[in-house]
């Protein structure tokens, strides 16, 4: 079976009310790309919690509609635009879409990732590449934390060179539980990992179950009123966002015990002091490590100075 597609360029004002229209007039699916990607006038749309874009729009805006290859594309797009009250239908190209293995096409797109010193992300459809690394199966799934983005591996690299066998460790935010996961198979005897998505808790405790880790997560009512209440951990470690990690200093800094460490990402470079200052009157905190703009700081609490940065190829 094969598929059209219709690609319509159009303004941000109308491309929601026009994809919309489309799915009403007859299109499969419908999405909206920036029409100008790839060149100096592309425009990135994203966002922290609370701050993210209100539509997901540019300023011109590429709506592409899937059809069935026998259907009336020139009529369908006329219906949307009768519809959204435009006083023409829009100029529009077409383009075929070839029936393909979809699956393989996707598996074929997450190969193993290796990260740190001897870590290794391995899809569930392929081989380790090195049996005797610390191997982690995951799957791309629906919960953040894959091995893929700077901050995750910056996380990952530094519980890799400050492994705590017998220690106890709180990933916070824990999204797919990946950093949980390497703490547990670096030799970590109590694990807790704490997300406020149902589905990250859900899919943090299949990958745990998959990678045989033995891991508790909650969402953080139940973690409140858990045997963890008021635990403190040798490390801490938290891959949220600069806004909320700000907002949850005092929190987060409380869970780490004496001597403990605390280890932050999902902070751009240029909002290190920012965040460092919020931590500033629980806990000293020093960039580690800078991967593609990102960082991650860390501290010990109780020791009055922040900690020195990685040493190059550490």
């Amino acid at each position: 079976m094969s598929w059209t597609e219709i690609v319509i360029e159009i303004a941000r004002d109308n491309a929601e009310a026009m994809s919309d229209a489309l799915m009403e007039a007859g299109a499969l699916s419908v999405s909206v790309e920036d029409a100008d990607e790839g060149t100096d006038a592309e425009q990135p749309l994203f966002g922290e919690p609370g701050m993210e874009p209100k539509e997901a729009a540019w300023e011109r805006s590429r709506v592409v509609a899937l059809t069935d290859v026998d259907a009336d594309q020139a009529a369908i797009v006329a219906a949307a635009a009768q519809a959204v009250g435009m006083a023409a239908a829009p100029a529009f190209t077409t383009r075929p879409v070839e029936e393909q293995d979809w699956v393989r096409l996707t598996q074929s797109q997450f190969a193993p990732i290796h990260i740190g010193k001897n870590i290794w992300v391995v899809p569930s459809w392929h081989e380790a590449p090195d049996p005797d690394g610390l191997i982690l199966e995951l799957d791309p799934g629906l919960a953040f934390g894959t091995g893929s983005h700077p901050t995750t591996r910056l996380c990952m690299e530094w519980l890799e060179a400050h492994p705590a066998p017998g220690k106890s460790v709180l990933d916070y935010g824990c999204g797919s539980g990946i950093l949980a996961m390497v703490a547990r198979k670096l030799g970590a005897q109590s694990v807790a990992g704490v997300d406020i998505d149902p589905q990250a808790i859900e899919s943090a405790r299949d990958n745990a179950e998959r990678n045989q880790c033995e891991i508790d997560y909650f969402l953080p009512d139940t973690f409140a009123t858990s045997a963890h209440a008021t635990a403190r951990f040798d490390i801490v470690v938290a891959n949220i966002l600069s806004s909320p990690l700000k907002l949850m200093a005092p929190m987060l800094s409380s869970r780490v015990a004496d001597g403990g460490a605390l280890i932050l990402s999902g902070v751009l470079a240029r909002q290190a002091e920012e965040v460092a200052a919020a931590y500033a009157p629980f806990i000293q905190l020093g960039v580690w490590a800078e991967q593609d703009g990102w960082v991650a700081l860390h501290g010990r609490l109780g020791t009055d100075a922040a900690p020195a940065p990685r040493a190059e190829g550490a």
